[in-house]
């Protein structure tokens, strides 16, 4: 069987016998129907029917009507004892589409089923806020020595949520991230990876849900109506960076693009963390330039001769412009927080614990650091180079996961 047989048989020019026949098996729980009604493209059976048999048999009584699109697809139920044993064994999620699974149902899988891939220097890794591409790099593709299996690709893989215990109020209250991917899209997979996949699965609880972000652009082709955490705080960096210009002719900042690795932890796990807070680091206290903040006449050492790092000398350059010392401490404390906990495993040996409080903590740390880097850009933005200025519309909306 190939993808296409998976397409529903189409309802046209159908006689009065056929379509009673068809009525009787939809009635009967043996076929359902999908017409224009249900999706833009009914040969594909995205999920099964939302809609009521009765709704289902007002299709087949209409398919004669010019212009309706309507098919009709076994149901798991009719397809159940009827499947050779042997038909896709060793393709799980082509086989649970061939028992009647439509092509959009979603699988959940813990979030380390992505750490292979992100480690193998044979696959692109692309990491959104809401989700993530991977594909084999063309140089391995080619690569006759490599395993034909260790080809593939997905690249419609998003994040899952569940929410159900987690109180604000409550620290150590856990958020569940899991990873989510469409029948279709992991029926592509070789055999092998199939298999591999499989042994992540988790099952779909109540309270677990596809990040609305990615599941409407996937499943319905909607934009985005919002930035992610990342995104957000990688926005805020640059406009701060460009403001910097505006007023000093030079950039603040080394880069303002979004590193490989710049992205949800993939285990809740100390080690994970730590590199998180390295490479965040690295994009805060590490990457203001200190040319930049010579042309704002900022001294490069204190009183006592002393140099000064680059968070010194950005609170000399708030000082400067008026900003009160509670103010600057306040302002500057989470992208503080961030440099201390990079220097602490540092000179320190830790253990690889595994939290999953790791995962609300990352989630908050960016919220707070994204809050410090929002006042910055206010107080640049403050200055009549920068006047003219507006927020575009798309960042007035943004998620904190």
């Amino acid at each position: 069987m190939e993808p296409t047989d998976f397409n529903g048989l189409p309802l046209r020019d159908a006689t009065k016998e056929v379509r009673d026949e068809a009525s009787e098996l939809v009635t009967a729980g043996l076929i359902e129907v999908i017409s224009d009604a249900d999706s833009m493209n009914p040969h594909i059976r995205r999920w099964s029917s939302r809609r009521t048999r009765e709704e289902q048999l007002l299709d087949i009584a209409e398919s004669g009507d010019k212009g309706r699109v309507v098919c009709l697809y076994p149901t798991a139920a009719a397809l159940a004892d009827r499947l050779p044993a042997d038909l896709y064994r060793d393709q799980p999620y082509r086989r649970r589409q061939a028992e009647g699974g439509g092509r959009l149902e979603a699988a959940y899988f813990r979030f380390d089923v992505l750490e292979p891939y992100r480690n193998d220097p044979r696959y692109h890794f692309d990491l959104t806020d809401f989700g993530v591409r991977i594909s084999v790099t063309d140089a391995t593709y080619e690569d006759a020595e490599e395993h034909e299996e260790d080809k593939t690709s997905i690249s419609h893989v998003g994040f899952a949520y569940d929410l159900s215990k987690f109180d604000p109020e409550d620290a150590n209250a856990p958020i569940i991230r899991r990873v989510c991917a469409f029948l279709c899209d992991l029926g592509d997979l070789t055999p092998t990876h199939q298999q591999r996949w499989r042994t992540y699965e988790v099952s779909k609880v109540d309270g677990l849900e596809p990040h609305p972000v990615w599941w409407n652009a996937q499943a319905h082709g909607a934009w985005p109506d919002g930035l992610g955490p990342f995104e957000r705080l990688l926005f805020e960096l640059r406009t701060w960076n460009g403001f910097h210009n505006s007023i000093f002719g030079v950039d603040l900042m080394r880069t303002t693009e979004r590193p490989r690795e710049f992205g949800w932890i993939l285990r809740p796990s100390q080690q994970e963390y730590d590199a998180f807070i390295h490479l965040l680091d690295k994009l805060l206290s590490e990457n203001l330039r200190h040319e930049a903040l010579d042309r704002a006449g900022i001294p490069k050492q204190d009183n006592n001769g002393q140099n000064l790092g680059t968070l010194s000398r950005l609170e000399r350059l708030l000082e400067n412009t008026a900003v009160t010392q509670a103010n600057r401490r306040e302002i500057l404390k989470p992208i503080r927080d961030v440099r201390s906990a990079r220097q602490r495993p540092a000179h320190t040996l830790r253990s690889n614990v595994t939290d999953k409080t790791f995962v609300r903590k990352q989630a908050e740390l960016l919220k707070d650091v994204t809050a410090s880097l929002v006042a910055l850009r206010g107080h640049w933005q403050s200055h009549p180079s920068n006047a003219g200025w507006s927020e575009p519309g798309y960042t007035a909306k943004h998620y904190w996961l």
